[in-house]
């Protein structure tokens, strides 16, 4: 049912329309994204990046590495202006690195590595930023999660199978008890947020980037998103940058980062309780 209403949403479309444009307030592109390997597991690697603004002579990041296997939880975390947000937004494709790079390395079963690195595109990334329901446009949770999806006659096929994608994405974050004509902004917050992971996860990323996804929401909704949480990461590559160290210590798979002015300290396991912020 949702999939059929969400394919017969999509009117025909202006010929000024540009599919890229409305897709750019998620951080994401309708472009076909590049087939997955099963053979061994593929890798996040991010190799020694620094980051400086255009027209500045300061770094906002230096020399950051980070690495976050496939269908894991990975953590950026530290103290506000170190550079946990500008990491995501580079991940994302919505700035370039000054140097270093951001790629996927896939590896065999023993762990040697299989061919070349491939770069990350943003193609291939969702990002989720902080406060996503502040950036709802529609009126509808129908509308608002067709917004930006090809309307040209020849994307039919296109369009049946973003559909089945939706279904799939309501399924797996918890939203088909809702209605497909309410209002978003009258969503309660955990559900709010949902929303916003749903639209990501139609485009099936290799990579799901959320930057603060417990902020605002009361203990109850908190609790609902981390568990929400858990059961996407059997599926999803996830890396978050949150203050809430307490209520995702048992999510974490093996990556953290901790952020320290512009520099970045890569370690796994341990105990949060160690970490000085």
């Amino acid at each position: 049912m949702l999939a059929a209403a969400a394919a017969a949403a999509v009117p025909p479309a202006a010929s000024c329309y540009s599919p890229l444009k409305p897709a750019r307030r998620w951080g994401i592109s309708w472009r076909c994204r590049a087939a997955r390997v099963e053979a061994g597991f593929s890798q996040l690697e991010v190799r020694k990046v620094t980051y400086r603004p255009p027209g500045t002579e300061h770094n906002l990041l230096n020399e950051i590495n980070l690495s976050l296997r496939e269908k894991s939880f990975g953590l950026i975390f530290g103290r506000s202006g170190s550079g946990k947000t500008t990491l995501l937004q580079l991940l994302a494709g919505l700035s370039e690195p000054t140097s270093g790079s951001i790629c996927i390395q896939k590896y065999d079963d023993s762990g040697n590595p299989i061919g070349s690195s491939e770069m990350l595109t943003s193609q291939r990334v969702g990002i989720v930023f902080q406060f996503p329901e502040r950036y709802f446009l529609a009126d509808t949770v129908l509308e608002e999660v067709t917004f930006g999806w090809p309307r040209q006659k020849a994307d039919t096929l296109f369009k049946e199978q973003l559909a089945v994608n939706l279904q799939n994405a309501f399924n797996s974050v918890g939203l088909t008890t809702i209605s497909l004509d309410e209002d978003p902004q009258s969503l309660s917050g955990g559900f709010k947020r949902r929303l916003a992971l749903a639209i990501q996860l139609v485009q099936t990323p290799n990579l799901l980037l959320l930057d603060e996804p417990l902020a605002g929401l009361d203990w109850k909704a908190r609790a609902d998103v981390v568990n929400l949480l858990k059961d996407l990461k059997k599926h999803h590559t996830i890396l978050v940058v949150s203050h809430d160290l307490s209520f995702l210590q048992g999510t974490i798979s093996t990556s953290r980062l901790l952020m320290e002015n512009a520099n970045g300290r890569e370690f796994e396991g341990g105990n949060f309780a160690c970490v000085k912020m």
